[in-house]
């Protein structure tokens, strides 16, 4: 070997050693400076970092290809790299066609789940409207009814009002002229009235007019009272007297038939005693006799 030739072989193992060092020290910067990228299974997306320096973002074809062929003797083995890198081109093709149907079929299904979402907010939207029209109009319905019967209610006080003060203005007048006759035909309306009303009775003016006729009965009820004390001053005057008794207060009307009888029946209670004669068995006629002038003095 001559000279010329110790320095090519000399200077064929430098390079031989510096590309080994370079592909060395590249190895560490990939370590630290892998890029990322996305592998797709099933419609799921696993991210990965890539050893490959073709997924680089700093590439650089001149030196990946001195990286290939770093002496002229790798140069024989061209063909299989270009081999290899245009399989590598054909699988990166179709990642990409993958990945772009992949991401077509994503947006489509997330465009219908949108139309989807909106079709049911709106379906929503729509029966709540349907509902809050509906109650609408029942409100409306229920306070036309409010106030038609409030108009009626209206009504209906006013007419009472008036009748019942102008009955209570003529049974003022009737008690004055004693007039119980017409005391009697005019509270039993008014009574009946006032009973219909009962469960009216929270409002103010129904429970003044019911006040007044309570005033108007205890005045009357002292009134016969005292006229039935009297030993009632004509016929005329008992017939109507005991008229209103049946109609102001059942308990006048049993209060006024004991006084009745302890008045009446006081000078038979002294005869017929049980310890007097007249009460045997034998003096019975006598007992009958004295009923039956009783009862025409009464009928009388």
């Amino acid at each position: 070997m001559n000279r010329a030739e110790q320095e090519r072989e000399q200077k064929v193992n430098q390079n031989r050693w510096r590309w080994t060092f370079q592909r060395s020290h590249d190895r560490e910067q990939m370590r630290h400076q892998l890029p990322i990228i996305k592998i797709h299974s099933s419609n799921k997306e696993y991210i990965l970092p890539s050893t490959d320096e073709i997924d680089r973002v700093d590439f650089n074809p001149v030196d990946y290809i001195n990286q290939l062929f770093p002496t002229e003797q790798s140069l024989a083995n061209i063909d299989e790299v270009i081999g290899s890198v245009k399989s590598k081109v054909r699988s990166l093709d179709t990642d990409i066609r993958f990945t772009i149907r992949a991401h077509s079929d994503i947006e489509i299904d997330e465009h219908k789940a949108l139309v989807k979402a909106q079709n049911s907010i709106l379906l929503l939207l729509f029966q709540q409207m349907r509902e809050i029209k509906d109650k609408a109009n029942k409100s409306e319905e229920m306070a036309k009814e409010i106030t038609r019967d409030i108009k009626q209610l209206d009504v209906a006080k006013k007419n009472l009002t008036t009748s019942v003060t102008t009955l209570n203005h003529l049974q003022i007048i009737a008690i004055k002229k004693k007039s119980y006759g017409d005391i009697a035909n005019l509270s039993h309306p008014v009574i009946s009235v006032l009973e219909h009303f009962q469960p009216y009775m929270n409002i103010p003016q129904i429970q003044e007019l019911s006040a007044n006729v309570k005033e108007l009965t205890v005045q009357i009820t002292v009134q016969v009272r005292k006229e039935c004390e009297d030993a009632f001053n004509g016929p005329n005057a008992k017939v109507n007297v005991c008229k209103i008794i049946d109609v102001i207060d059942p308990k006048l009307r049993l209060e006024v038939i004991n006084w009745f009888l302890k008045t009446h029946l006081s000078e038979y209670t002294i005869l017929y005693q049980e310890s007097q004669e007249l009460t045997w068995l034998d003096k019975i006629d006598r007992r009958h006799a004295c009923h039956h002038q009783l009862y025409k003095e009464s009928e009388n």
